[in-house]
């Protein structure tokens, strides 16, 4: 059992309970004893059975060292009530275990729960489907908003935007995806947490442990952005928080002896008081922080704690699905209590056990708790608490990789989108988008309709008038570089492409006589005569 991730939903706390069971009565040393002048073979006393299963609970994973003995007396007192184990007479659910010398025994009969059949799964229809390009029917138009204009990009647009010719392409329109409204979001933060979920916990379906109904993806989203400097949950209506009172005594205790509160008058005992108010706010909510809804969650991750970074995610991603104010109170209590256990001058807050057991004991079952009291309620929430305050720090931040998904989910939603022509779909009355086509369509789509936009494509630049001479060579030549099997169909012949493309404008030689001579000039010379 030690170390065993077991599965799904209240199917894991009824196999905790039988392997519990099945581990103390397969290990608990049964020997001879005499009571009232009689001697009963196989038989325990109670003390005996505390002591053995007190260890077992402490060394197990699923429970840990915090077990105390008085935990370990009262699940006894629920073993002796279901009839785990009966007292010497074969008495057993009215009578009070007792941490003594009175002998008890097994009974003959099986004690194990019965394992309830788990549900068929539903192909992963326990998770809210997430929205996809192709759900623009469900947008609705924004309000006051200019709707977007279809863009036409025509193919000799591309060709100058890229200075080649775009092959086997269509014509095609660019379309602009609606404004996403905040429900989506909302929608799309709770589908994917709820799959992130999943696969942290290991789990092939939520089947059993959440219930899609129960999740909001405001609460998600609140949780996510509306924080304070801290890391905490700001509320939006104030009367949602806890009482004035309660904060200002959780400051006390958290800064001891540094009240923030001049005015309280400090007596011996006085920090006692203080705990005791919190504590009495705390046990008095109509459910635990952590919700009923949410209880199988949090009891699944308890077979996770062993790897910390694994257990500290999927507590992140759990804690994302409370309510903004449980994940305040939560959040406030957690760190209150790390804080408490960490203050050295802070004076003993009980005379019989430590601060840290003690502060684990008064809030376990303020934190964790089902609907329906399950038999090791007790334990696991001890086994919980313990861990959500020694890692309190990080809990309660946003996972990067889950936040990083969801952003770029909704950068994706809202990109451009490119619809070829050629579709029955109305642009002008309505977008539309590229569906999903069969692998084998786009090889045939290459051999059959590649070449009609190519001759397309150059039938236009030929018909072009507006098109410089100079250009439209340069194009010509361009595009008989890149598709010369398609612009030798077209020009046979020299003929047939001397006949459609511009000639070129004579350059003007100048005759060949004006800048050559049969001999070179010889200078010029003069010559002087004198006269005697």
């Amino acid at each position: 059992m030690e170390g065993e991730v077991i599965g799904p939903g209240p199917y894991r706390a009824t196999k905790l309970w039988n392997e519990t069971i099945k581990l103390f009565r397969g290990g608990l040393p049964l020997r001879r004893h005499w009571a009232h002048f009689r001697c009963y073979d196989w038989s325990f006393t109670g003390s005996e059975a505390v002591d053995y299963l007190h260890e077992l609970l402490r060394r197990n994973n699923n429970f840990g060292p915090e077990v105390t003995r008085y935990q370990t007396l009262q699940l006894l007192r629920k073993f002796l009530k279901a009839h785990v184990i009966e007292d010497i007479k074969g008495r057993h659910g009215t009578e009070n275990f007792e941490d003594s010398g009175q002998l008890y025994r097994f009974p003959t009969l099986s004690p194990l729960k019965s394992f309830p059949a788990r549900p068929l799964l539903k192909d992963g229809g326990d998770l809210p489907r997430l929205i996809r390009w192709d759900d623009y029917e469900e947008l609705p138009q924004s309000e006051n908003v200019a709707p977007q204009k279809t863009r036409v990009m025509t193919s000799d647009l591309w060709n100058k935007r890229h200075s080649v010719a775009i092959g086997d392409v269509h014509e095609c329109k660019l379309i602009r995806r609606k404004e996403i409204s905040v429900k989506q979001v909302d929608h799309i933060w709770k589908s994917m947490t709820a799959a992130h979920l999943q696969r942290v916990l290991g789990l092939v379906s939520l089947d059993g442990v959440l219930n899609p109904a129960h999740v909001s993806g405001k609460h998600i989203v609140h949780n996510v952005f509306s924080v304070n400097k801290s890391g905490v949950v700001v509320l939006e209506n104030k009367a949602e928080d806890m009482p004035y009172w309660v904060v200002s005594a959780m400051k006390c205790l958290a800064s001891w002896p540094n009240c923030s509160d001049s005015r309280q008058q400090l007596y011996p005992g006085f920090e006692r008081d203080v705990l005791r108010t919190v504590g009495d706010y705390f046990q008095r909510l109509k459910e635990p922080l952590l919700t009923f809804h949410l209880y199988e969650v949090f009891v699944n991750i308890l077979g996770l704690l062993q790897d910390r970074e694994v257990a500290t995610e999927a507590l992140q991603v759990s804690c994302l699905l409370l309510p903004p104010p449980n994940r305040r109170r939560l959040q406030l209590l957690l760190r209150l209590m790390a804080r408490v256990c960490q203050n050295p001058q802070l004076p003993p807050l009980n005379d019989f056990i430590s601060t840290r057991t003690l502060m684990v004991q008064m809030f376990s079952h303020c934190v964790l708790g089902s609907g329906d009291e399950m038999d090791l309620d007790e334990l696991l929430a001890t086994k919980l608490v313990t861990f959500m305050m020694e890692h309190q720090s990080t809990i309660f931040l946003v996972p990067a990789k889950l936040r990083r998904q969801v952003e770029e989910h909704l950068s994706h939603l809202k990109r451009v989108q490119i619809k070829y022509a050629g579709s029955d779909t109305d642009f002008s009355a309505s977008p539309a988008f590229c569906k999903q086509i069969r692998r084998a369509e786009p090889e045939e789509q290459k051999v059959v309709g590649t070449r009609v936009p190519l001759h397309e494509l150059l039938e236009g630049l030929i018909a072009d008038k507006e098109l410089p001479a100079k250009d439209k060579r340069k194009r010509m030549k361009q595009f008989q570089r890149s598709y010369p099997d398609v612009y030798r169909k077209r020009f046979p012949t020299e003929e047939s492409e001397a006949a459609v493309i511009p000639e070129k404008a004579p350059r003007f030689k100048p005759p060949l006589s004006l800048f050559s001579f049969k001999k070179p000039l010889q200078p010029f010379q003069r010559s002087w005569s004198f006269r005697a």
